[in-house]
């Protein structure tokens, strides 16, 4: 219908994949990336190393675990980044479906691993959390949905994916999970905004999440610990949050040095939801900077080559993506200075983790895809009157 309206811009038939795809991608958000994963093998050597001892494994055992889910995320993303726009969309319905499967099995079939929330398959040598694997098709399914829903005569997909939003929130919510619920109910909320949601609404919503999250307060004794540690003005210095803290405020602007840092034989999670911390105190404020700037970097980029895109699904997708994926690394990040109430949420690409790790990938290689310069899909190009 596009074509027939504004005339197609011809593309050069007969290029072979990888030069196209080369040409097309966006290098810089992918260089990011990796050096991300390069800083998360730096940091993961300094920090699993006291796991690994307290497990009774060698010392690099977590290391060279995520150096491997490392590897197998960088192949999905550059896998996933030379796909179609329609090939993308139709692989996640697939996998949001086996993710929304597994989402709900996980009350009767899933573990906590001793941490309270049941988050987890067990498969022995590794475990598989749905919720990641979950988000990145969420957000393309959602944008699918609230893209026909502005055709003329489409289906009603912005009642379809509200739906199916509160389904996965509940779900989460009820693990419990809050920060991947709030993360879903984000990423709804920002394809939302740009598809043209009128502001009542989204004020109608943020008022249905205050009133969530108060009931959750006072239902929910997990919820409750964890704001009423977040608002204590006091920190209990033998707390993970009291630790990190410790930890950021030794670093300084350099760092202690390599190896040198204490907070990683103190923290059970130092090598995934407080990552940063390790980072701050061994490397200091300079390497905490480099990383937010990554991340940055990543999401502005993305979005500045998504505002030329005129094609209503690769907007509504991609913006959610990176969106999803800038605020991740903020609560993370967050939550390790006392910005945020604790989360347990990876950092994209550092933390160690499998499932983040290739969700993440997957995500990332969606984002790609998507922001990938197609002449036909650009608004400047029809400003320009090509293809007329």
């Amino acid at each position: 219908m596009t074509e027939m309206v504004y005339g197609a811009v011809p593309e050069r038939g007969g290029d072979p994949i990888l030069p196209k795809w080369w040409r097309t991608i966006d290098k810089w958000s992918m260089s990011c990336v990796l050096i991300l994963f390069v800083i998360g093998l730096l940091l993961g050597l300094a920090a699993s190393p006291p796991l690994a001892a307290r497990n009774g494994f060698e010392p690099f055992h977590y290391v060279s675990r995520q150096a491997v889910f490392g590897i197998l995320a960088l192949i999905a993303m550059l896998l996933t980044s030379m796909m179609s726009p329609t090939l993308v969309r139709r692989l996640a319905v697939l996998g949001f479906l086996a993710a929304f499967v597994g989402l709900a099995m996980l009350p009767f079939l899933g573990t906590d691993f001793g941490k309270g929330a049941v988050r987890w398959y067990s498969l022995g040598f590794a475990s598989i959390q749905p919720s990641e694997f979950l988000k990145p098709g969420f957000i393309v399914v959602g944008a699918w949905m609230l893209a026909a829903s502005q055709q003329i005569n489409g289906p009603p997909g912005t009642a379809w994916s509200f739906s199916l939003c509160v389904a996965i929130v509940l779900m989460l919510a009820l693990q419990p999970d809050f920060g991947q619920a709030c993360l879903v109910l984000f990423g709804w909320g920002v394809m939302y905004f740009v598809a043209g949601a009128p502001m009542i609404l989204l004020v109608g919503m943020a008022g249905l999440v205050i009133l969530g999250g108060t009931l959750a307060y006072s239902k929910s004794e997990h919820f409750a610990r964890r704001i009423d540690g977040f608002l204590n003005p006091d920190v209990d210095p033998t707390t993970q949050l009291g630790y990190a803290t410790n930890a950021i405020r030794e670093g300084g602007l350099f760092g202690v040095g390599v190896g040198e840092g204490q907070v990683k034989w103190s923290l059970p999670d130092a090598h995934t939801d407080f990552i940063v911390a390790v980072a701050a105190e061994e490397y200091g404020l300079v390497l905490v900077l480099i990383i937010i700037a990554l991340y940055a970097s990543i999401v502005v980029r993305s979005l500045l080559r998504l505002m030329r895109e005129r094609d209503p699904f690769i907007r509504l997708a991609g913006t959610g993506l990176a969106c999803v994926f800038g605020v991740q690394a903020m609560i993370n990040m967050g939550v390790a200075v006392r910005l945020l109430p604790a989360k347990g949420m990876t950092l994209p690409f550092v933390s160690y983790g499998g499932s983040s790790l290739i969700a993440g990938g997957i995500a990332v290689g969606m984002l790609l895809a998507f922001t990938r310069t197609r002449p036909q899909g650009e608004i400047a190009d029809l400003l320009r009157g090509r293809g007329r």
